[in-house]
């Protein structure tokens, strides 16, 4: 990591309530290239503060309406300013006081006169650590973004306290809700039309369809060409996942039914619909693959079973299974089917269509 301290780039705010100790710190910063804020009190430092927060802070202790310890326990409990430097700048030079400083989150400690070559030093290695620090935000800034393409913001944000944990080759068992979405009818849309109508209709649906998962935490797992497989249940867990998953398919079949009748490509309407299929119980989940490129994923029986469901459903069909349904059948309108042999299982199973939620 490359860490550049052009001081140019650095702003400063001064806080003194004495023009002439002003005048003479802004005389030293500028001299060195940086850029200077002038406070003469403490309320006014706080305004410059929030109004634009400097990259680091040199502030006088004794000053009238407030003093510079309040001002530095006030930027130091201030999220947005909590970590920019403060070094406090004063004419008492006891170890209480420097106690003090050090109790009001102060970042160091310069006691008046000052020599400005020391002064100027301590600034210097504050400022880099500053950078450093924004570097690391930055990072983690773009890191969020990243992952909050995969998945909702709280989980995203958890994955960040303890990346190590999250984000680590393996799995476990846990039980999940899986959900698969699928387009009915996309294969004979695109027969015969180009692939570029048929990429900006996929992109005019699926950002739809995530928007909802994300909404109702889920976790996106993957696109499988026009379908969208998602679950609940992983990295984070509530007692309520099931329903959110069930809510998120009943409000995905609703917003696809109004999308449809508005979609036309080519002149023509689009004509499709989704079915979607839902199922809940252990399965491994984890990352899959390699240390270059994993795949945060589930397998199991589990997934197999939501997957054979979907393709059962009909076109604006909510299917789940007797064990999804088990867990929220108080709270949604679903009718049993007849039982349905599912693809590679010998056992017929239990399938429930989901009409609404119990208001």
């Amino acid at each position: 990591m490359t860490v550049d301290i052009n001081p140019s780039a650095r702003r400063i705010l001064v806080v003194d309530d004495d023009w002439l100790n002003r005048e003479l710190l802004e005389a030293y910063l500028k001299e060195a290239g940086y850029q200077c804020v002038m406070a003469g009190d403490g309320v006014l430092a706080l305004q410059a503060a929030e109004a634009h927060p400097p990259d680091l802070v040199l502030c006088d202790v004794q000053m009238p309406r407030m003093n510079g310890y309040e001002v530095c326990r006030r930027l130091k409990s201030n999220p947005a300013t909590q970590f920019i430097p403060v070094v406090m700048v004063t004419a008492l030079d006891s170890d209480d006081e420097k106690l003090r400083a050090v109790e009001a989150g102060a970042d160091d400690f310069v006691t008046k006169p000052f020599n400005s070559i020391l002064l100027l030093t301590r600034v210097k290695s504050l400022l880099r650590i500053k950078l450093l620090h924004d570097e690391v935000e930055e990072r983690n800034a773009l890191l969020k973004q990243v992952l909050t393409r995969y998945v909702a913001e709280g989980v995203a944000e958890t994955i960040l306290t303890d990346p190590d944990r999250y984000l680590r080759l393996g799995g476990e068992t846990r039980p999940v809700t899986v959900l698969f979405a699928d387009i009915r009818g996309f294969t004979a849309f695109t027969e015969h039309r180009p692939g570029q109508e048929v990429v900006e209709t996929l992109n005019s649906i699926f950002p739809e369809l995530t928007r909802i998962i994300f909404n109702y935490r889920g976790t996106f797992d993957k696109f499988l060409g026009d379908s969208v497989m998602a679950f609940w249940g992983a990295p984070l867990a509530s007692d309520d996942d099931t329903f959110r998953a069930v809510k998120a398919a009943i409000e995905m079949r609703d917003m696809f039914g109004e999308l449809s009748a508005t979609l036309r490509v080519g002149g023509a309407a689009a004509n499709l619909g989704l079915g979607i299929g839902l199922n809940s119980g252990e399965a491994t989940v984890g990352n899959i693959g390699s240390e270059k490129v994993m795949d945060y994923t589930v397998i199991g029986d589990t997934v197999n079973v939501a997957r054979r469901l979907q393709e059962i459903a009909g076109r604006g069909e909510v299917l789940i299974s007797n064990s999804t349904y088990q867990q929220v059948k108080d709270q949604v309108r679903a009718e049993r089917k007849a039982e349905q042999t599912l693809h590679g299982r010998r056992e017929p199973v239990i399938v429930y269509s989901v009409t609404g939620v119990i208001v």
